[in-house]
């Protein structure tokens, strides 16, 4: 079945036909045809701040909903193992963040791709790249598993991650557990973002939900009730990443009248589709992947300026690693709000609907901007309250953690524009010029300045040492990479007014 969106007497008009050619008349009941004609040609005809609202609560919530996972674990094992959990989730990161960027890679890619299809009218195509997606992350989740449970991968990645002695057992065993239960965040997390594309928001949140409220309920069960600790805490996330999987394999196999199906005969991969989604998927797992060797090398910056200061190796990875699942935290619903955008973006893109790109656009920088505005109001309100919350008792330890979180944090606002512009370039099928953005401030600003700070910061302002400059770095890479993706939008929302402005090429007025 293919759709498209035709001009009469300027104004757009819905055309759906059938695979026999027939049209489908907007006042018959034909069932799949009509589900698809309403929930994703809106997309074409609605009002944007409208459908951006819509699509943005539930994708704001179900990203902090998502995010949840790490700050449940990190706030049940510093009240139950103290520092040392602390310590072992802060060295297990960045191999967990490897597994989030494989899971991008696919997901975002796949998501990508059908919104843009979906766009064009080719419905088949649709299904087809859902299927695909589901069967890459199951093979990619095997591998990792796989992967994780042999010493020669595993030793290196905690050696990489600066693990010492003590944190080391522990920081192992979370790796192999969580590797265990990656299908479930792969295929999972990876198959939610098209509930949204399909038009369901909210269905798409409550399968995030329902996975975070069970990470919750198991972590109380497993780490403060059963006295299991890092292991159990483990445990309690595979747990929850599985309710929440087959929440979404349900939606898609099960609920009626959903408009793409995961269809048994659509799971053997397609190599020029998976080429297709691999290379859309490559921006956000470049960020992902960027974010790993930085989280690698934060924590050896954080051994080594530790070990020199009086709070310790060992605490510096505890400290500091609450700040940065709280920068995470707070960044996820700016990610949510350019994963709304998505769809909108990529349909009316994919319609040559230039108008409605712009528009799209700068309602999601908007809003992103405010809502860092208000999250950065209060993290410099409350820092040392915060950081209390995660079990973090000696008042030394609060101070230090509360001054590196606004540090870190500090230019916050400015956030929200870079990931929603970065995020254009691939909803829009740019995928290059969305890696370049991806990458420019977690490698080619933020890793030379973490290099350069500690030698730096110290002559210039004696009342800081090596270790503080770690966290500095962090808030000067934000400013030069929002300067950066301005350069690069500028650049496009010139292109978009050019081709709005060609009578050939808007097909419909926003």
């Amino acid at each position: 079945m293919n759709h498209t969106i035709e001009e009469k007497n300027g104004a757009p008009e819905e055309v759906s036909a059938s695979s026999s050619g027939a049209p489908l008349h907007h006042g018959a009941k034909a069932g799949k045809q009509n589900a698809v004609s309403d929930r994703v040609n809106r997309m074409g005809t609605g009002s944007i701040p409208k459908l951006v609202v819509e699509f943005a609560i539930p994708a704001i919530l179900g990203m902090v909903v998502n995010g949840a996972y790490n700050l449940i674990d990190s706030v049940f094992l510093g009240h139950g193992a103290g520092e040392m959990g602390l310590s072992a989730i802060t060295v297990a990161s960045p191999t967990m963040t490897i597994f989030l960027a494989l899971a991008m890679l696919i997901g975002a890619g796949g998501n990508a791709l059908c919104a843009l299809r979906l766009g064009e009218g080719k419905h088949d195509e649709a299904e087809h790249i859902l299927g695909n997606t589901a069967t890459l992350g199951v093979i990619v989740s095997v591998a990792l598993a796989v992967l994780a449970h042999i010493p020669f991968v595993v030793e290196p990645l905690l050696d990489l991650s600066s693990a010492t002695e003590a944190v080391r057992p522990y920081a192992r065993e979370f790796i192999q557990i969580i590797s265990l239960g990656c299908v479930f965040q792969v295929v999972g997390m990876g198959l939610n973002n098209f509930i949204r594309t399909t038009g369901a928001p909210n269905r798409a949140l409550v399968t995030m939900l329902i996975g975070a409220i069970g990470c919750t309920i198991f972590n109380a069960i497993f780490v403060l009730w059963f006295g299991w600790g890092v292991a159990g805490s483990a445990w309690a996330t595979v747990c929850g990443q599985a309710v929440s999987c087959a929440t979404v394999i349900w939606y898609f196999t099960k609920t009626p009248g959903v408009p793409l199906r995961l269809r048994r005969r659509y799971f053997p991969v397609k190599a020029k589709l998976t080429r297709s989604i691999l290379s859309l998927g490559a921006a956000s797992f470049s960020v992902q992947a960027a974010g790993a060797i930085v989280g690698f090398l934060i924590n050896f910056m954080l051994v080594k300026y530790g070990a020199l200061d009086p709070i310790g190796a060992d605490n510096a990875l505890a400290s500091v690693g609450v700040v940065q699942r709280i920068g995470m935290f707070v960044i996820l619903p700016l990610i949510g709000v350019s994963i709304a955008i998505q769809p909108l973006l990529g349909f009316n893109y994919g319609a040559k609907l230039w108008n409605r790109v712009k528009t799209t656009l700068n309602v999601g920088v908007v809003g992103a901007t405010v809502m860092g505005t208000v999250m950065w109001a209060f993290i410099m309100a409350f820092a040392p309250q915060i950081v209390g919350f995660f079990g973090i008792k000696d008042p030394t330890l609060v101070d230090f953690t509360a001054f590196a979180l606004r540090v870190d944090l500090i230019f916050l606002p400015l956030i929200g524009f870079q990931v929603v512009g970065s995020n254009y370039f691939q909803a829009t099928g740019q995928p290059m010029k969305s890696i370049i953005l991806s990458l420019t401030r977690q490698i080619l600003f933020l890793v030379p300045l973490l290099f350069l700070l500690p030698e730096v910061l110290p002559s210039i302002a004696p009342m800081l040492d090596s270790l503080d400059a770690v966290y500095f770095a962090v808030p000067i890479a934000d400013v030069i990479a929002a300067v950066t993706v301005l350069v690069f939008v500028i650049v496009e929302l010139r292109k978009l007014k050019n081709r709005a402005a060609d009578p050939k090429g808007e097909k419909a007025h926003a």
